[in-house]
């Protein structure tokens, strides 16, 4: 489904709403206290872009790019619910909340506090955690000098460990957060997105990271991946002979490896996997003879080489 920033804000912030309000006893007492909170932290959101400061200004301890709940600074969190500056946990116990309040505090960048409201249960202890350095523009997205600058840092890290290049496509909710689409998301505007996929494929093209690995075919329709999948399922399945698990075929000047699987042993399903090349090219499916239906992933690898079955 397209991206639509209105749309994809009032979904998350009904979403989360519900989510922190429906098992309290007073559930307008909750929602005028998710309001607060949407005006000091900003729309909810589903996942951070790797540099954003709630997930960079933690000591690591070693676990770079872990998610919120690895992070030591965050031990004790539960039932969250993320915003654009921050989040709201709520832990059951209040020992706990009160740890938690003093790790954050003890990091440079984040304050924590208690919230007087309640949240999620009536017997949880709401916690607010928010990055003090993000400021949000108009339009309710990180200001974007700030998240080109943080973005560019976190990528600079990366090169020096790198074995390959990820493409855009590969990576998007990595740089952009979630829900997002193909150059913005809740978190940043389409100027910003923009500017850092032009960042990405300026690194990617400089060659400081390697090789780049193609592997979302993501930048396609889905009535193109969807063709490029069913093509060469369909392909494989017209060359299976049931003596052969295993085979090669030529389709569009390449050479494909297949495997069919009858799952059942009774020829009601067909498991399908084609590969081209050193997985150039990956296509998975299911097949049901019976009724013809065929089900199938999303296609992955070389855009060069997919778009030759269409």
């Amino acid at each position: 489904m397209e991206f639509r920033y209105p749309v994809a804000v009032a979904e998350n912030n009904a979403h989360s709403l519900r989510y922190l309000t429906r098992n309290l006893s007073d559930p307008e007492a909750g929602q005028a206290a998710f309001e607060e909170l949407l005006l000091e932290l900003g729309n909810s959101v589903d996942v951070y872009p790797d540099w954003h400061p709630i997930l960079t200004n933690p000591p690591q301890d070693g676990l770079r790019g872990a998610s919120l709940q690895n992070l030591p600074a965050y031990k004790g969190m539960d039932h969250t619910v993320l915003f654009i500056k921050g989040f709201v946990t709520c832990p059951y116990d209040e020992a706990k909340a009160d740890q938690l309040v003093n790790n954050v505090n003890a990091v440079t960048g984040l304050q924590a506090y208690r919230l007087d409201a309640v949240l999620y249960s009536d017997n949880a202890y709401p916690v607010v955690v928010q990055a003090v350095d993000v400021v949000l523009e108009g339009d309710g997205t990180i200001r974007s000098r700030d998240a080109l600058a943080w973005c560019v840092q976190e990528m600079v890290k990366d090169a020096h460990n790198a074995e390959v290049a990820e493409t855009w496509w590969n990576i998007r909710t990595n740089l952009l957060g979630c829900p997002h689409g193909s150059r913005s998301s809740i978190i940043v505007n389409q100027h910003t997105g923009s500017h850092i996929r032009k960042i990405l494929e300026a690194m990617n093209n400089s060659g400081m990271y390697g090789p780049i690995k193609e592997w979302s075919l993501n930048m396609l329709s889905k009535k193109k991946r969807d063709t490029i999948a069913k093509t060469l399922i369909m392909t494989a399945i017209a060359n299976y002979r049931d003596a052969r698990r295993k085979f090669d075929f030529e389709l569009c000047g390449e050479a494909i490896k297949a495997e069919v699987r009858d799952t059942w042993d009774d020829g009601t399903e067909l498991r399908v996997v084609v590969v081209i090349g050193d997985s150039d090219l990956v296509v998975t499916g299911c097949y049901y003879p019976e009724n013809g239906v065929l089900e199938t992933s999303s296609p992955k690898g070389k855009r060069s080489i997919a778009e030759k079955f269409l």
